[in-house]
């Protein structure tokens, strides 16, 4: 007979399985029982002796194999009962750990509610400290209306006083006239300084003269060395459009060259592959060309600028936290790996501009795909 226990938890699945067992027991008891009393029951019967006796011999051997195939049947049920004891098992440690989950979550909830408790209560904290300071404010003001109040009555005393003071100004009308007199020799003494205030305003218009004539120079000395540049401009694109072939995802665009991100890095890294450190050394020879080409006098940089898509970044991504800071970090990767291939280092400046120039509107992957990328231009410091 088959005794399984399992754990306090209830499942009708064991219990079924032990009472099907004890009935098959059962069953093949009485069995034996029947087949018994038929037997002796056969053997006393005078009419069918010999005949009775071979037929229960083969009802006997028939019950034998019955029995045999029961038990059988009994071992693959005791399997088929310890099979599902192990799946019951891990069922239940399955919903253990999803217990201890849950707690884990309530837990951060608990923290995270409070957590906020405590920011409500600095929040109301600097209120009463913002009520408190209106209250002080007020007060102010009322003391500020009472002293207002004060002020008036003091001016209607002076006005009362004032005509007492009429009395006494004819007194100082004297003094006022040789006042007046004072003031009239220092306006003639002023009107000499302006004089020469106006000879030195001439000197200076001559001197603003001689800086215009300077700095218009410097401005026709700053454009011919854009013109010169733009000479190589031109020369210095078709370089690296022909080292770099027919790569649909590099093109001229303008004064710019512009290489996508996706040849160069993989997806949400700022580390270049081996196939864009490829692409990176064919263009380090293309400048390394033009460092000896273009004289001295003409003070050129390539500025290697980073865009990338609007998709935002992922809350927890290591290395970076937004997509300004991938791609200046993609420039400078850039710029390093060109150094690294022999390029001046003075010559280059890394800057990211993240999502805020895109060059294709959109959500689809094409037009993401356009704002993920490089832009080298040859320009002036």
């Amino acid at each position: 007979m088959l005794n399984v226990r399992f754990r306090d938890k209830t499942n009708a699945w064991p219990g079924f399985v032990d009472l099907f067992s004890n009935l098959v027991i059962i069953l093949i008891f009485l069995l034996i029982v029947f087949v018994f009393l038929w037997t002796t029951t056969s053997v006393f019967n005078k009419n069918s002796g010999v005949r009775r006796v071979a037929l229960l011999e083969r009802q006997k051997q028939q019950q034998a194999e019955q029995i045999v195939q029961m038990t059988a049947d009994k071992v693959q049920a005791e399997q088929l009962l310890s099979a599902a004891r192990n799946a019951l098992e891990n069922q239940e440690n399955e919903i253990m750990n999803n217990q201890q989950q849950q707690q884990n979550m309530a837990r951060a909830y608990e923290e995270k509610i409070a957590q906020m408790v405590a920011e409500q209560q600095q929040m109301q904290q600097e209120i009463a400290q913002m009520q408190e300071s209106m209250q002080t404010r007020i007060n102010e003001l009322t003391t500020m209306l009472n002293h207002a109040n004060t002020a008036k009555a003091e001016m209607m005393r002076m006005e009362s006083e004032r005509h007492e003071m009429n009395d006494s100004m004819a007194a100082k009308n004297a003094e006022l006239n040789a006042q007046i007199e004072e003031l009239n020799n220092q306006i003639s003494r002023l009107a000499e300084a302006l004089d020469a205030a106006e000879t030195a305003a001439q000197e200076r218009d001559i001197e603003y003269v001689e800086m215009s004539s300077r700095l218009n120079k410097a401005l026709a000395d700053k454009v011919a060395e854009l013109s010169a540049l733009g000479q190589y401009q031109s020369e210095f694109y078709k370089q690296i459009k022909i080292a770099l072939g027919n790569d649909l995802g590099i093109k001229q665009d303008g004064d710019r060259f512009i290489v996508s991100s996706d040849i160069l890095f993989p997806s949400g890294a700022y580390k270049i592959s081996a196939d864009g450190k490829k692409q990176i050394q064919i263009l380090a020879n293309v400048i390394k060309d033009f460092e000896s080409k273009i004289p001295d006098n003409v003070d050129w940089i390539i500025r290697v600028d980073g865009h990338t898509d609007n998709k935002p970044v992922i809350h927890g991504t290591a290395g970076y936290a937004n997509n300004m800071q991938l791609s200046l970090l993609r420039a400078t990767a850039v710029v390093n790996e060109l150094v690294k291939n022999g390029v001046s280092k003075r010559r280059l400046i890394p800057s990211g501009f993240g999502e805020l120039y895109p060059v294709a509107y959109g959500k689809t992957p094409d037009a993401l795909q356009k704002n993920r990328r490089i832009e080298l231009q040859l320009t002036n410091k």
